[in-house]
């Protein structure tokens, strides 16, 4: 495509997108690029995502954070998985928990061994034998590598954090590492006349920025990638009906819980986000099925304390860039798609696709098989996540209202139907490669949403009836020892 070296990067926009690329670049190639970052403070981000995934830890390693700066920073807390109330049926809850469950054996996952004890009899609960999930009902956390004693992992776990704060932090990240802001609004977009490439953004004050590489952070609008280059956008409104998000932030109740909630309601779903100082809440709905004005109302009702402010409504739409790379544009963040924030994984796609082009970076000019193995990885990792979130929607258990049955009734990818009748008929899940949630994800939304498979491994019977009792005996005393013994969470957090 082109032999041009790539010196100068160029970031438009700011916010958790922008800052992050900005930090990352930095930190990895600021001896080989120069880092411009362009934003204006009068426009304004979106700001709600405020839960993340264990992933974001060996990103913020590789910037070198230290965590109780961070968490102190950003007015964080810890999240040990997502609480999912009312998903199968009305008054149902589960967890998502981050981490293990059980103990695997060779050839055969400790789920297994969990359905054989259900059949004959034994009475437990799936998360009885999840670290993560005892420990995050008790409002506790300690770091933990793993359980003492043995061989099996600690906890697992991600943060909660003020999107807002978290922008700041980055930003004071990258002063120090040499990045250059520029403050201005963009009003025009220079191409080259033959190639398409861009070439430079103009600013209302007349300034004109000059890159070889431009990285859109510009939010859903895609003022590069979809404005200038006319890439295109795959939507999934069909798969994943919520479009739109209404949002608020309350004062913080009695203890800080270590994960999120995700409340199902009539026509969507409400997410609790518990930080230090304030939590965040929002309403994630369906405009074919609810209005609104009926959404606020749904959002006011629900909420554990007083607002901070009016709530604030989000229209979107889910999908993803046809490309996320086109020409010399990436995109990341909102620019490049949005997946909705169920399984808190916004900032997660921004953080791997910004590895994805540390890995590939064009240092000596843009070349058309990079470009294509790029995106061929974005849409790979955008797919499988959207599959998980669909999932959700899929095994729904409720009868009250048309917007679950619908949901419940919905045609689905081939990949994640093929995916719902393996684990029906035989209870086995796989993950592929570098897929983000691990079988044990899968293994939990579908057990906890009552989708129950009808049968298991046979080397779930390499036991005796007494040993499998003893074995899980043993998990669920261990584990509850375990837990017993950590602090709370509130005083890890006023221990940072």
């Amino acid at each position: 495509m082109t032999d041009h070296a790539i010196n100068r990067v160029v970031i438009v926009g700011g916010g958790t997108a922008g800052w992050n690329s900005a930090a990352l670049l930095a930190r990895t190639l600021s001896k080989v690029v120069s880092i411009t970052l362009v934003e204006s403070d009068d426009i304004g981000i979106v700001g709600v995502g405020e839960a993340t995934v264990p992933p974001i830890i060996n990103f913020n390693n590789a910037l070198g954070f230290k965590e109780s700066e961070f968490l102190r920073a950003t007015q964080g807390s810890i999240k040990l998985g997502i609480q999912f109330e009312n998903w199968g049926q009305d008054g149902d809850s589960y967890m998502h928990a981050f981490g293990n469950i059980g103990k695997d054996f060779a050839f055969c996952t400790f789920h297994n061994f969990w359905l054989r004890s259900q059949q004959e009899g034994i009475e437990s609960d799936f998360w009885d034998f999840s670290l993560n999930y005892q420990t995050a009902k008790k409002n506790k956390f300690a770091k933990l590598q793993q359980l003492p004693g043995t061989d099996l992992a600690g906890l697992s776990y991600a943060y909660h954090f003020d999107a807002g704060l978290y922008a700041k932090y980055l930003r004071g990240f990258c002063e120090t590492q040499g990045v250059k802001r520029v403050e201005g609004i963009i009003n025009r977009v220079h191409q080259c006349s033959e190639s398409g490439f861009i070439q430079s953004v103009e600013l209302e004050s007349g300034v004109v920025v000059e890159g070889d590489l431009f990285l859109d952070c510009s939010g859903f609008r895609g003022l590069l990638i979809e404005q200038a280059l006319e890439t295109g956008y795959e939507e999934w409104g069909h798969w994943l009906p919520c479009d739109r998000a209404m949002a608020v932030p309350t004062v913080s109740t009695g203890e800080i819980r270590p994960y999120t909630r995700s409340i199902a309601h009539t026509a969507g779903w409400q997410w609790n986000i518990p930080l230090q100082h304030r939590t965040g809440n929002g309403h994630v709905y369906c405009s074919d099925y609810m209005s609104d004005d009926e959404a606020r109302q749904v959002l006011l009702d629900h909420l554990e304390g007083e607002p901070l402010a009016e709530p604030r409504n989000i229209p979107f739409k889910t999908g993803r860039r046809k490309k996320q790379w086109n020409k010399n544009c990436i995109s990341f963040g909102l620019a490049s798609g949005f997946l909705e924030p169920l399984e808190s994984t916004s900032i997660h796609l921004i953080q791997a696709g910004l590895r994805r082009l540390v890995q590939h970076f064009p240092h000596n000019g843009i070349r058309q098989v990079e470009v294509d193995e790029f995106n061929r990885q974005s849409q790979v990792e955008f797919e499988h996540i959207r599959d998980f979130i669909i999932l959700h929607y899929k095994v729904n258990q409720r009868m009250d209202s048309q917007f679950w049955i619908d949901c419940r009734n919905m045609d689905i990818p081939d990949s994640l139907a093929h995916r719902i009748e393996l684990f029906k008929r035989s209870g086995k899940v796989f993950k592929e490669n570098d897929e983000l949630f691990h079988e044990i994800a899968w293994q939990q939304v579908m057990i906890g949403q009552r989708l129950v498979p009808e049968d298991y491994h046979p080397l779930a019977h390499s036991i005796s009836g007494d040993q499998l009792q003893g074995l899980l005996g043993d998990l669920k005393s261990l584990i509850g020892n375990t837990v017993e013994k950590l602090p709370t969470h509130d005083a890890f957090l006023k221990a940072q």
